[in-house]
């Protein structure tokens, strides 16, 4: 009985204990995962409900708010849910925002945003060169306010998918296992809760967009793992949300293009070079901007890393 107690209190989410096997702490960090996920989106609900209440509508009788209203106040929900995650990391896990990936370097937040616009670009045009892809013009009545607002709930939004699965996830297992293993894990952590988007598709875009969630995710866990931060991956992962959905008014992982957007561009048929309704994200095109910009990281690390030691030896 005491070994099963044991064993129960081991993974449990609400303790920082890790001296157990390898393999149980990592269910434990899974674990960890889901109740941290599901609770922070438990509390963010019942905080948009009560708002609703708060300005007099009752969603229990179909009182909301107006569909661009509503994405808002979803993606600002996201910094609440990060509020919440940060209070489980300090209480529960007993550990500093620097040790979650916060460091003090939080300049790196801006080389990640850069990367992010590069890639976003590249793989846009891309796909365009394809004929997969067709560029309208400008939209004529641009909501230029509502666009810089949504770029507030995707910092939101990008922060919270990192603190969770390179902050988190990443942080608890780095310095217990192997780098693989670690990657692997956040990445499988990363994948799943985009899975339910994909249902619509066919095989093929299907395999891509899995492929291409791999990819990215291993540069988003390469890269806080070569600066010690997450501060570059929320950079990233913000500017290619942002600039894909509000900038180029393309589909952002099976959600329609958004209601405000400076571009009017648009995939023609469905297939895998335009990813059909997920968006490029699940492009072949995609597929091979992320692998050679996956390369390129590595071949740079790798340079980096001997120049590092030259420097030492000759010291």
């Amino acid at each position: 009985m005491s070994k099963i107690k044991n064993f129960f209190k081991n993974i449990s989410p609400l303790n920082n204990r890790t001296e157990m096997p390898m393999i149980l702490y990592i269910i434990k960090v899974i674990i960890i995962f889901w109740f941290v996920k599901f609770g922070s989106e438990l509390i963010g609900e019942a905080i948009v409900i009560g708002l609703h209440f708060i300005c007099g509508k009752n969603p229990l009788k179909g009182e909301m708010f107006d569909p661009g209203t509503i994405m808002l106040i979803t993606y600002y929900g996201y910094g609440i849910m990060i509020g919440v995650m940060f209070l489980y990391w300090k209480l529960f896990q007993k550990k500093t925002l620097a040790e979650l990936g916060f460091t003090k370097k939080a300049c790196a937040y801006f080389v990640g945003a850069f990367a992010g616009l590069v890639l976003i670009i590249v793989s846009v045009v891309s796909v365009g060169v394809t004929g997969a892809l067709t560029y309208h013009g400008l939209f004529s009545d641009i909501d230029y306010i509502y666009i810089f607002l949504m770029l507030g709930g995707f910092i939101c939004q990008g922060a919270m998918e990192e603190v969770l699965c390179r902050g988190i996830v990443l942080q608890l297992l780095k310095d217990k296992t192997r780098i693989p293993v670690v990657v692997s894990v956040s990445t499988a952590l990363f994948i799943i809760p985009h899975l339910d988007k994909m249902t619509e598709e066919g095989a093929g875009i299907i395999i891509f967009a899995i492929i291409n969630l791999i990819l990215i995710s291993i540069i988003f866990s390469l890269l806080t793992l070569r600066m010690n931060s997450i501060w570059a991956t929320c950079g990233l992962h913000t500017i290619w949300n942002f600039t894909l959905y509000n900038i180029l008014g393309l589909n952002l992982s099976g959600n329609n293009g958004a209601t405000a957007a400076v571009l009017n561009m648009s995939s023609e048929g469905s297939n895998v070079l335009n990813g059909g309704s997920y968006g490029i994200e699940a492009s072949a095109v995609t597929t091979v901007v992320l692998s050679a910009a996956l390369i390129l990281f590595y071949v740079v690390s790798r340079y980096t890393e001997k120049s590092v030691e030259k420097k030492e030896l000759l010291n």
